[in-house]
């Protein structure tokens, strides 16, 4: 398992962070033009529990990307043939040639959320962990470019962000009463998400932890680490850039409304809040 919590972010401004989107984001057109000219079909999972953050990546990782060469897969509630293959379900859903597919929840909801909530049997949930190993080996070795992310949020961060979305005009209807549910259950989901980490983090296809707790961070590490570990053509130094010590200007904005010529106790209060957007 890879603890990919890095601080190169920790001080960003909501300006720095637009041009270091961006600037990843160019990075992953360049990605994109490789896969598509060499044929690749690489596969990026993104699991976390609810509220984590998973949906919000992938938007920030595909919205300058050319729409024909990637899929978003997002199974929803399997029916009744899906839970019995669940291996065979998943496969007709891997990349074709020239594609990049990004999994919001994937297989592995078999081994977190469907036994901690009783959506599955035991006996599935052990078949699972039993084969999913060797059928990732399998899938690496036809071709496919797997990366395994798990976004990471804290108990505190979930439900604040589940109170946001209960009282946002756009997007109360994110929260199910299954959703609180899972948040009452955070110890019993933990112990399965520890068992998959212990289970199912290989030398081929180890997971990645990345801290979610603040959105914008956590979506230009996952960025720079899918970018960092895919050998593609023109690939420049994704370090982070350094930003010069001038006097900062506090502007930002928030749920869709701009704030100018902030004062910084303004700035710091509504940037926390970004963190959650």
């Amino acid at each position: 398992m890879i603890i990919y919590n890095r601080t190169e972010y920790s001080e960003l401004t909501d300006v720095q962070y637009r041009k270091e989107k961006r600037r990843l984001q160019i990075e992953l057109l360049k990605l994109q033009e490789w896969t598509i000219a060499t044929n690749q079909r690489v596969a990026i999972l993104l699991e976390g529990r609810d509220a984590a953050g998973k949906g919000s990546t992938i938007k920030r990782f595909i919205e300058n990307l050319m729409p024909k060469a990637i899929k978003i897969v997002e199974l929803g509630v399997p029916s009744k043939k899906q839970e019995k293959n669940w291996f065979k379900t998943w496969e007709k859903k891997l990349p074709n040639e020239g594609t990049i597919v990004f999994f919001d929840r994937s297989w592995y909801s078999r081994a977190i959320i469907q036994p901690a909530m009783g959506y599955c049997t035991e006996s599935q949930y052990k078949y699972f962990m039993k084969k999913v190993n060797a059928w990732e080996k399998g899938l690496i070795g036809s071709g496919i470019i797997l990366i395994k992310i798990y976004l990471s949020i804290s108990k505190e961060n979930q439900k604040l962000r589940f109170l946001f979305r209960e009282n946002h005009d756009l997007k109360y209807w994110k929260l199910s009463e299954n959703d609180w549910k899972a948040h009452k259950n955070w110890q019993l989901l933990t112990k399965y998400k520890e068992q998959m980490f212990e289970k199912t983090s290989t030398a081929d296809a180890p997971w990645v932890v990345i801290n979610s707790d603040n959105k914008m961070i956590a979506r230009l590490n996952a960025i720079r680490y899918v970018l960092s570990n895919i050998n593609y053509s023109n690939r420049k130094n994704l370090k982070p850039k350094k930003w010069s010590k001038e006097s900062p200007v506090y502007n930002i904005s928030l749920f869709n409304t701009r704030f100018n010529d902030l004062s910084r106790e303004q700035y710091e209060l509504l940037n926390k809040l970004k963190a959650h957007e």
